[in-house]
């Protein structure tokens, strides 16, 4: 029997351990420092932005024809996109101005994530945290946006395009998922709240 990987490109599936080496890592130095504000201003940032994003993907899937009902009523949409669409295959029909346009997209969403995380922390290991943070509360924020505006994924063996940036990232939604879940917990379990000053 062949061994199958997750995700495609290979090195996508070791984003799995990122979230156990960084948790491990700040506990070895002492934990991370991250008060309770930080994290919830953070936190309704990336949710906040999660949103954002898949009104986006929706608003790109509707101007490429890809999604089917988008001049009825949102109702019309939820009934008639997730059994045709699919997020895998359609990264092949986008228009190329369009895909190019997505990956500038994506670029900026990390460089705002980027831009939450240094604001937020005042160590380095901190800001890689609210990045972890940040980013982990946007993905599972967006694919809870995607499933309550048109009902995709229709289940978390789905295929998405993760990334575009150097190449697509491929997988079924439930790994960046996962990895999402381990990297909130990996914060919030090394997370040491502020250093008293006294």
């Amino acid at each position: 029997m062949a061994f199958n990987l997750i995700a495609q490109p290979w090195w996508v599936n070791a984003l799995v351990l990122v979230p156990p080496v960084a948790y491990f890592s700040w506990k070895r130095g002492g934990g991370v420092s991250l008060a309770s504000r930080q994290l919830l201003t953070s936190g309704v940032f990336a949710a906040a932005f999660g949103f954002v994003e898949a009104t986006v993907v929706v608003y790109l899937r509707a101007a490429t024809g890809l999604l089917p009902g988008y001049q009825g009523t949102l109702s019309d949409v939820i009934r008639r996109s997730g059994e045709f669409y699919q997020q895998s295959q359609a990264i092949t029909q986008f228009p190329q101005s369009l895909l190019t346009l997505e990956v500038f997209r994506e670029a900026a969403t990390i460089l705002m994530l980027l831009s939450v995380a240094l604001l937020t922390g005042a160590q380095s290991r901190s800001r890689f945290a609210a990045f972890l943070w940040t980013f982990a509360i946007w993905d599972i924020t967006y694919y809870a946006a995607l499933w309550a505006t048109v009902r995709w994924p229709m289940s978390l063996r789905d295929a998405d395009v993760l990334f575009l940036i150097p190449r697509p990232w491929i997988s079924p939604v439930w790994f960046p998922l996962l990895v999402s879940i381990l990297a909130v917990l990996a914060v919030l379990f090394a997370r040491t709240g502020p250093k008293k000053s006294g």
